[in-house]
């Protein structure tokens, strides 16, 4: 590890370049395995590869030889390492001795090998075999007096198929409680969409990024948790098209990016822009400004009229597509500038400049992130959003359209496939078709609710099919006390995280093959999984390199394993699907009829796409068209509530470059200027002088819900940055324990981790 940062050096001045191939280059020596590691990458995101377990950028219809990036490489690195974490490891230390440890140490350890079973009497994980721990899994399971005490997280790297088995397993089993990590990220996309145009899911291909005239980004850091993005934002400067950037902070990656595969631009050591236009709103701001542009662009369009002009709305789209326009364009014509620039914290010739931009484009795409969907009214936001691409017609062409980018490469897929605590009933007729008996209709619990019963101690049982739920989730340390008092706890993992660390009564680590390994059945055949990405594309994934440890399993596999154990062969035939992944394929087909020929459409290079309705100007929708959203603006986002108090700030948490999700690929920060910690929370200089210390001071963050509860993150070094006075951010996990459950996305459920509000306290003092 690196000696931590003195005084934070400048960041460097762009994304990518030489110190994204240094970082590479350290990765892949780190695994130990840096051939197999450097050959892997080339199979990434390729026709006859693996799928790369990192985001969910979409790959091009047409193909290109690379298609991998930095983070990329970390993830693959990560999962290849040379490292592994046996039983004679378990053997070494206890439950409470690995509790200790950080995120970044336990991963570190490498991949597990062997399923394991905890031992109270010795506070260590012990080897099991498979057939016991099903067995065990399912007599826990079977011995629950409802199965609604059981909880069935759904990490976002799951596979189509696993997904499918393991929701069709709970299903059966006789729940709909499927908490998912998409209730953390992208729900309020999900729930606006589905109001907005009928369907939770963005409406573009990669190509019409090729296409656009302006693209919006709003409230994303692709440069760390999307770095492929950066590719085609460039190209879009590159041919003249407005990349507009609505960000809270200054990032780098959304400032400057130099390929690390362009071999010409390394050697000059160029780079080129990835927007043409930066603005910064205030945490919780982004509703405010798009209201602010669609006031800007009704005015212009009353000022056309008025001198007899071409129209600026497009007046056939809202006629034959759009609904509810006439109250939106009253709520926002009535809503004032001086409510707007406060909320937004952008000025109203910002804003003029940012819509007359909209204005001039003929093709136009919004794309957004978590920066705009973990906000209390993000659900709000979002319709707003679609509202003002209502306007001009920006959807359901080449060129145009909405963009939610998801962060798990096959969050979107799990969700296709049934992970759905509120699945639709048209889901649940065709299981039952198929199928013969019932399936449970209650509403299920999300990942809050899911956290809700375990307080309460109505849960009982909690399966993790991947992820590290206990330190993505808010509120991290009610939750810690909370899962250690249930009676199973089971997790599907690669590697060891803090979640495997709180076990109640009976718990198991069920160690899987990981994306990049080769899967084969009992009879040697090579099996594909599936994934679908932020563009609805859908395409097969296979793996190169040999298996960590002979010992493991598919998740396919162990999904299967868990659900013959627990309900037998009556229904369905666990052990036949588990040796077949065509067969899981045909049975989602049958159910989802959108998904075509799938064994014969996957194995088409590039894969194909699932139809968007929504993007051939086909709205399910309660009214059957687009439908504008006359909603009123916050009364008060979390910022403005701050501001009328002494030293209280309005916190977002966010990723590091050296990060994917809960798992921490090392201690650097190079974008941010930050080596060798993380404990560190970026504040404008002039709020740190307001705390009456220098930069570089560590105290503790201190969250001000008031609920009671004590929320402190202690040793946080404060770093200068350019960001707006009264907005701070920090990392998680470190710093979800500032983050309530009690407080979360309207209609979305979830949390608001993006307008937290906190103060500051001398470092193991009194506020």
């Amino acid at each position: 590890m690196r000696k931590k940062t003195e005084n934070c050096p400048e960041p460097v001045a762009a994304a990518g370049g030489w110190g994204a191939l240094k970082s590479v280059g350290r990765q892949l020596m780190g695994s130990g395995k840096p051939l197999s590691g450097a050959r892997a990458m080339l199979k990434a995101n390729q026709p006859d590869g693996f799928d790369c377990p990192g985001c969910a950028w979409g790959d091009p219809e047409h193909g290109s030889s690379f298609e991998f990036c930095e983070n990329g490489v970390k993830a693959v690195a990560w999962e290849a390492t040379r490292d592994r974490v046996t039983p004679a490891f378990f053997a070494e230390h206890t439950v409470t001795e690995l509790r200790g440890w950080s995120d970044y140490a336990l991963e570190k350890q490498g991949r597990l090998t062997h399923p394991m079973r905890y031992d109270a009497e010795s506070d260590r994980y012990v080897e099991v075999s498979w057939p016991e721990a099903f067995v065990g899994i399912a007599a826990q399971l079977n011995a629950l007096d409802d199965p609604n005490r059981a909880e069935f997280y759904t990490s976002g790297r799951a596979s189509n198929e696993a997904a499918f088995l393991y929701q069709m397993f709970v299903r059966l089993y006789g729940t709909n409680n499927f908490p998912d990590c998409s209730n953390m990220c992208h729900e309020a996309s999900g729930v606006a969409l589905t109001e907005a145009i009928g369907i939770g899911k963005g409406t573009v291909r990669l190509e019409d990024f090729e296409e656009a005239d302006a693209i919006f980004v709003v409230g994303q850091n692709p440069g760390t948790n999307h770095p492929r993005m950066l590719a085609d934002l460039r190209a879009a400067t590159q041919r003249g098209a407005r990349v507009v950037v609505f960000n809270t902070l200054k990032e780098k990656g959304l400032h400057r990016f130099a390929d690390p595969q362009n071999k010409l631009e390394m050697l000059r050591g160029g780079s080129e822009a990835t927007s043409t236009d930066y603005y910064r709103p205030r945490l919780g701001g982004d509703m405010a400004l798009f209201r602010g542009m669609a006031k800007v662009v009704l005015e212009a369009e009353a000022s056309a009229q008025a001198q007899g002009l071409p129209a600026v709305l497009d007046h056939a789209f809202l006629a034959d597509h759009t609904a509810e326009f006439e109250a939106y364009r009253a709520l926002v014509e009535a809503t004032p500038w001086a409510q707007i620039e406060d909320q937004s914290g952008l000025s109203q010739a910002e804003i003029r400049e940012a819509a007359q931009i909209y204005m001039d484009a003929d093709r136009v795409i919004t794309t957004w992130a978590m920066g705009v969907t973990q906000h209390r009214h993000s659900v709000p936001t979002i319709r707003e959003i679609a509202s003002f691409m209502f306007l001009r017609g920006n959807i359901g062409r080449p060129g145009a359209g909405l963009c939610p980018v998801r962060g798990h490469s096959n969050v979107q897929g799990d969700r296709t496939v049934g992970i759905n605590e509120k699945a639709p009933a048209a889901l649940l007729d065709a299981m039952e078709r198929e199928l013969g008996v019932p399936m449970p209709r209650a509403r299920g619990h999300n990942v809050l609710q899911a956290i809700g019963a375990m307080l309460a101690g109505e849960a009982k049982a909690f399966i993790a099919l991947g992820g590290n739920f206990a330190r993505a989730t808010p509120d991290s340390a009610l939750i810690a006390a909370a899962m250690q008092n249930l009676d199973l706890t089971v997790n599907i993992a690669t590697k060891l995280n803090h979640g495997h660390l709180l076990p109640g009564t009976h718990s198991y680590i069920l160690p899987c093959l990981g994306r990049t390994e080769i899967d084969k059945n009992a009879a040697g055949t090579r099996q594909i999984v599936t994934v679908e990405d932020s563009m609805s594309m859908v395409h097969g994934s296979g793996g190169i390199n040999p298996p960590a440890a002979k010992t493991l399993k598919s998740e396919v596999q162990i999904v299967a394993g868990i659900a013959e154990a627990t309900l037998g062969n009556a229904v369905v035939n666990w052990d036949e699907l588990a040796e077949d992944n065509d067969k899981i394929r045909d049975l989602i087909a049958r159910v989802l009829p959108i998904f075509g020929d799938f064994n014969t459409e996957v194995r088409k290079p590039r894969g194909f796409r699932l139809r968007n309705a929504a993007s051939h100007r086909e709205w399910n929708t309660a009214s059957s068209r687009a439908t504008f959203a006359a909603l009123p603006l916050p009364e008060q986002t979390e910022w403005q509530v701050a501001q009328g108090q002494a030293r209280q700030f309005v916190l977002q948490t966010f990723r590091s470059h050296d990060q994917y999700n809960t798992t921490v690929y090392g201690m650097d920060d190079r974008y941010r200027g930050v080596y060798g910690e993380r404990n560190v929370v970026f504040m404008h200089a002039e709020d740190i002088a307001s705390l009456g210390v220098e930069p570089g001071a560590v105290m503790d963050v201190v969250g001000t819900h008031d609920d009671g509860v004590a929320r402190v993150a202690q040793g946080f070094r404060l770093v200068a940055y350019d960001i707006p006075k009264g907005c701070v951010a920090g990392y998680y996990p470190e710093l979800n324990v500032l983050v309530p459950h009690q407080v979360f996305g309207d209609k979305s459920f979830t949390p608001a981790s993006k307008s937290v509000p906190v103060t500051f306290r001398t470092a193991g003092g009194v506020a």
